[in-house]
């Protein structure tokens, strides 16, 4: 089984760590809600265990984020905040279990097999990603906004669905050119830009709202106009 910790107190991770590897168990940790959220996009976990508040992107945040992404992982929120609408919070989310600081180990780990067993058994791939009024389906192929069906080159969709699985943040040109290109980034190509221009042509240039930005120096964002 692999397990993701994502809490900013070190001595409660490797405390975690410490027994759940006693338990066979293989454990990868954050500190931070983004580097978790990165962690859980690129691993394929069993059980996600996350604490509601870490810096970066609170714990209810990185739910709604991966959910949303099409990571169907169960999570187990772990936080001090015990009350019942804090918890209706963290379910609407997407979160799968809730557990109140302190905690008994032997609980957190009886919890964690549970959702391990859940997610084999109910685990089925994601294959619709949404974001706004755009829709990818990544079996058929297809790509539509505001219903209206778009034609894709298999670059173009791939780009395109890595945008959408990593909608909100900044994606650098080094990283897409490492997770959809598969290469080194060469800053004497333009390649990219090429790419991203594509998609503006085909996304955004025919409707009212935006959804592909630039960000100077930094990448490329999937949000909406403010």
């Amino acid at each position: 089984m692999k397990v993701l910790i994502i809490e900013d107190e070190p001595k409660t991770v490797q405390s975690l760590k410490k027994g759940l590897e006693e338990h066979q168990m293989s454990v990868d940790f954050a500190y931070d809600g983004g580097t978790g959220r990165q962690l859980a996009e690129r691993g394929a976990y069993d059980v996600i265990i996350s604490d509601v508040i870490v810096p970066e992107m609170n714990g209810f945040e990185l739910v709604r984020h991966l959910r949303r992404a099409g990571v169907l992982t169960p999570v187990l929120l772990l936080t001090a905040l015990g009350a019942t609408d804090d918890k209706v919070t963290g379910f609407e989310a997407g979160a799968d279990d809730y557990l109140v600081k302190p905690f008994e180990f032997k609980e957190l780990l009886v919890r964690v097999r549970a959702l391990a067993r859940r997610g084999k058994e109910g685990a089925t791939p994601k294959t619709l990603l949404t974001f706004a009024d755009l829709e990818m389906n990544l079996d058929a192929k297809t790509c539509a906004r505001s219903s209206k069906k778009i034609d894709l080159t298999p670059k173009e969709f791939a780009l395109m669905e890595y945008l959408i699985r990593n909608q909100g943040r900044v994606v650098s040109k080094a990283e897409i050119a490492e997770k959809v290109w598969d290469i080194n980034f060469d800053t004497g190509t333009n390649v990219i830009e090429v790419y991203v221009s594509y998609l503006r042509n085909k996304l955004d240039r025919p409707f009212d709202r935006k959804l592909i930005h630039t960000v100077f120096g930094l990448g490329y964002v999937l949000k909406e106009e403010e």
